[in-house]
């Protein structure tokens, strides 16, 4: 599989990508998010564990983030939350009002944002996995706010536009692989979570 690691320039903070294209493996990058679970719920004190999947369902290339929170809804986890889903999906227009609440009812929770992206031509169908707050809306030249402590990106097209109605032209095939890629790692940390309970 190709995985590799770098710092983000401007940010300079750690990055892991995961590329859906070649040799895929679920393990790898759940073994990797436990881990960074496990060690931010340790520093921050927070008990709970929320995937905020932010995007919509009117938008082909945006709407990685609510096929992962529907899919991982269906799936029935027992020790993470999930908010954003294609019936409720999170998105530009309702981000602040949902954050709002999420700040009021889950402050116990550490957050995982989860979003589509835009990227290098060659990254595209990779998946990218860091510590820190992600920025929605900068692929399609939108100021939201940041949101999270950890994130999850699916690289679904190439950046350089700026243009949101770039983002209908992305093939639902290439959502679709990132997105069942990305719930079938977050289930087997469910899996992770539940071994470790009974040792």
């Amino acid at each position: 599989m190709d995985m590799w690691k770098r710092k983000a320039p401007f940010q300079g903070r750690e990055l892991y990508y995961y590329d859906t294209n070649k040799g895929f493996e679920a393990e790898k990058l759940a073994a990797r998010l436990y881990r960074m679970l496990r060690e931010e719920l340790e520093k921050s004190g927070k008990r709970r564990v929320l995937f905020l999947c932010i995007g919509t369902d009117r938008s082909t290339g945006d709407s990685l983030g609510p096929l992962i929170g529907y899919q991982l809804g269906k799936s029935g986890l027992k020790h993470m939350q999930v908010l954003g889903t294609l019936s409720r999906p999170v998105h530009a227009m309702n981000l602040e009002e949902t954050m709002y609440a999420v700040r009021c009812s889950c402050r116990d929770c550490l957050i995982v944002a989860v979003d589509a992206s835009v990227g290098m031509s060659s990254h595209v169908g990779c998946i990218t996995l860091g510590r820190g707050a992600l920025k929605p809306g900068l692929g399609v030249s939108k100021e939201l706010q940041a949101v999270g402590d950890l994130f999850i990106t699916g690289i679904v097209g190439g950046w350089g536009s700026g243009d949101p109605l770039m983002l209908q032209s992305v093939r639902l095939h290439t959502v679709m692989r990132l997105a069942e890629c990305i719930c079938e790692s977050v289930c087997l940390v469910e899996k992770l979570w539940e071994s470790v309970a009974l040792v």
